[in-house]
């Protein structure tokens, strides 16, 4: 009898995988027309908006009333090809009446990424982490012509960190925060697990540079910290035991963000803007903020350089107007697996049988943080233009 029950169990479990998939594939297709602009795609993997298509997948939200998103095709932006050979698809080959076109059929606009690609990383005659010439990036003028006719149609944008920084242009960096009532303060700050140098090759040269130059050649850090990076060059570095309380950067949700699955708090050890919502400008509400745990010195090194260690994470207005978000990190870019979307329930599979993480290690955000909140705005906003 035990052995029965043992040889049961062990088939519902080699079998779990198709039984996961199938609940899948039995779910309804939802159309919801997505504008996806990425134009940071420098690999075969598209992983500056992976995280997005994975959530499109997972929730069978698709493209057309049968077909559901690819990554690798089903957006606008940078396309490599093999050879060092590519294509550019963004919205800057449109004319007018095709933007217009675009925003009528699109239901939602989302702005992965704007950095570009540059000469160093796709030609690879550079170090990695070298400046290099632009190839192709930044937010352009077809692109807020298009977010222009996104918000007149009354319909939701959704940005994330770099779409309005550099290489975006200031003249359209200053339309878009007119456009949605904020405003980026030029610095962008991104935690390091391992400060040394000498032990972590994928410090950006450029960074540790542009601190020395500052600063008679010195680079005094050798444990984890965060960077602060600002528009003009300039780099201020905290580090953990001397000018940091506690190195990662956390993100904490406001009682706005309630009803969006999100937890109270959660690490975020990648890159981020430091934002100021523009109240004068937008009514726009904050669902979550950045905070930086700094002690007494940490806390005056910031108020010298102008730095607030508390700032807007996510920020939202929804009315009959327009809809729009920002996210100050880059959310989308999260270390998962596409093939994990195709299996119902992939999230609580993944919470039981991941093991511990480190401090720089994404894979909690993206399914604790950014599946939850991206799943919630897509059935918003699925509702929503049920309803147009």
């Amino acid at each position: 009898m035990k052995k029965k029950i043992l040889l049961s169990l062990l088939a519902a479990f080699l079998l779990l995988p198709g039984w996961l998939w199938l609940a899948w594939w039995l779910q309804p297709k939802r159309r919801l027309t997505v504008a996806i602009i990425d134009k940071t795609v420098s690999g075969p993997s598209p992983q500056e908006h992976l995280s997005l298509d994975w959530v499109l997948n997972q929730e069978r939200f698709t493209k057309t009333a049968t077909r559901g998103y690819g990554p690798g095709a089903d957006y606008f932006g940078f396309f490599p090809g093999s050879d060092r050979h590519y294509r550019l698809k963004g919205l800057e080959r449109f004319r007018p009446e095709d933007l217009e076109r675009l925003a009528t059929d699109a239901d939602l606009a989302y702005f992965t990424d704007t950095y570009g690609v540059y000469t160093a990383e796709w030609y690879g005659r550079l170090p990695p982490g070298s400046r290099s010439t632009l190839l192709y990036g930044g937010m352009s003028e077809q692109d807020i012509a298009f977010l222009r006719t996104m918000k007149a149609r009354h319909k939701t944008a959704i940005a994330e960190l770099n779409s309005i920084g550099s290489p975006t242009p200031e003249p359209i960096r200053r339309e878009f925060e007119s456009l949605y009532g904020l405003h980026w303060s030029g610095w962008t700050t991104r935690y390091f697990p391992l400060l040394d140098t000498m032990r972590n090759p994928d410090l950006p040269r450029w960074l540790v540079d542009n601190y020395r130059a500052a600063h008679s050649g010195k680079w005094p850090f050798h444990h984890d910290g965060v960077a602060w990076v600002n528009n003009d060059g300039r780099v201020v570095v905290l580090e953990a035991g001397t000018t940091l309380r506690r190195a990662v950067p956390c993100i904490k949700t406001t009682p706005a963000a309630k009803g969006l699955g999100l937890p109270d708090s959660i690490g975020y050890p990648f890159w981020f803007d430091v934002l100021e919502p523009d109240t004068a400008a937008g009514p726009n509400e904050t669902l979550a903020v950045f905070d930086i745990e700094v002690n007494p010195d940490g806390a005056r090194l910031l108020e010298e350089n102008g730095i607030r260690a508390r700032c807007p994470a996510i920020l939202r207005h929804l009315g009959a107007d327009y809809g729009f978000y920002y996210f100050s990190g880059d959310f989308c870019d999260n270390p998962v697996g596409y093939k994990s979307s195709y299996f119902k329930g992939a999230a609580f599979f993944e919470n039981i049988f991941h093991g511990k993480v480190s401090d720089g290690d994404r894979t909690p955000f993206f399914w604790d943080f950014y599946r939850p909140l991206l799943t919630a705005i897509l059935e918003s906003e699925y509702h929503r233009a049920r309803t147009r």
